[in-house]
């Protein structure tokens, strides 16, 4: 429903049913009211199986519990070459490349699974988060740029190919 009035000493309204009240004042000029009457349904979880659901938090939980496991330099080194892989993905995204883009989502969820829990274990030991920023940074720029295992992997791949060409 739409309705228009002019503020001046006529009004002029294409609506059958005001809903409601149009002032009038001292605007010399138009005023458009845009009502819109959208009913949502609610959202329900028959759209989803519930047993998926179940089986996702259980892998979920397993990966906490595997995560949990790790020494704190073991998540840190573990980030690292998760943020490199992340890095390869964007590479083969911005090249065209064939790549799941659903990889994305689950080594950034991953990544941030492990600042959570190492976070946490911070916490435990009574560091504030000042000093948790301020150790966040020593500990970025201490890192060593490094090619991510999926790299290593694909050069070692490519290395044996040539072996075999000169072979």
């Amino acid at each position: 429903m739409l309705s228009l009035s002019i503020a001046s000493s006529s009004s002029i309204s294409f609506s059958s049913q005001p809903r409601f009240p149009i002032f009038k004042s001292s605007f010399n000029g138009a005023k458009i009211q845009h009502i819109s009457t959208i009913r949502v349904p609610p959202q329900t979880a028959s759209f989803r199986n519930p047993s998926s659901s179940v089986v996702m938090m259980a892998k979920r939980e397993e990966e906490i519990n595997e995560i949990r496991a790790k020494t704190t330099e073991e998540i840190n080194e573990e980030v690292v070459d998760l943020k490199g892989e992340l890095l390869m993905l964007r590479l083969q995204k911005s090249a065209r490349n064939e790549f799941k883009s659903s990889e994305f989502r689950r080594m950034r969820k991953r990544i941030a699974r492990m600042l959570t829990i190492k976070r946490e274990r911070e916490i435990e030991e009574g560091i504030n988060k000042r000093l948790s920023r301020k150790l966040d940074r020593k500990w970025k720029k201490s890192i060593v740029v490094r090619p991510p295992p999926s790299l290593k992997k694909l050069q070692e791949e490519e290395a044996a190919a040539e072996a075999e060409k000169s072979a």
